[in-house]
């Protein structure tokens, strides 16, 4: 009976040996997949850091050139009335030139394509370049949100995983491999589809706030 006994407890050390070496490499790869998506996280969250550093450059140089732009359309502007008052010959000549490379001046301000390398350093130009820089900062935030939910889910994951190996409940090791998926799903959202959380929250948002707009009614 007591060979019997020692056998039962033997298989059942094991058994359980067995279990957790298994949890144990269900641990390393979360562990493996939290350390890829911190990195990609801070990758993310360095470029959105950049072309938010950009985009203010490129607005501060917006306002400056449109600044000067209607700082010369108000010159133009008061030369034309001078010049309609203007009765002698030589004045009215200088007048009308000074006009002339003040109107081509603004223009310029407002639209110079081929400045800056051939990106454009007019207003029209800075402000698409600012915007089309915020379009990629908000791009990268994004990406840093999805992995940072995703190095979330992994870090719950190797918590629960590591619960498994003291308790022995083998159910909260099937709940970590669970959540890692959950974390694998984010990371790759966050290559894949990185606004994809955040249209499904403003989508959300505006069904409860149409719902809310029809109660009142």
């Amino acid at each position: 009976a007591r060979k019997s006994e020692h056998a039962e407890h033997a298989q059942h050390a094991a058994h359980e040996g067995g279990n957790n070496k298994k949890i144990a490499l269900i641990i390393s790869v979360l562990a493996l997949f939290l350390a890829f998506s911190e990195t990609f996280g801070k990758s993310s969250q360095t470029a959105a850091l950049n072309f938010q550093i950009e985009a203010s450059n490129l607005w501060n140089f917006f306002q400056a050139k449109n600044i000067r732009r209607t700082a010369t359309i108000v010159a133009t502007e008061s030369a034309k009335i001078e010049l309609a008052s203007a009765t002698e010959g030589p004045r009215k000549a200088a007048l009308a030139k000074q006009i002339d490379e003040w109107t081509k001046t603004a223009a310029r301000y407002r639209s110079e394509p081929e400045a800056g390398g051939g990106k454009g350093e007019g207003t029209v130009e800075l402000m698409k370049r600012a915007q089309e820089m915020e379009k990629n900062r908000d791009l990268e935030l994004n990406k840093y949100h999805n992995f940072e939910f995703a190095s979330a889910a992994f870090q719950i994951g190797i918590v629960m995983a590591s619960a498994a190996v003291i308790t022995g409940m083998i159910g909260l090791a099937y709940a970590a491999i669970a959540i890692g998926l959950i974390g694998v799903l984010f990371t790759s959202m966050g290559f894949l589809m990185p606004t994809f959380p955040h249209d499904v929250l403003h989508w959300v948002e505006h069904l409860f706030a149409s719902g809310g707009g029809g109660a009142k009614h």
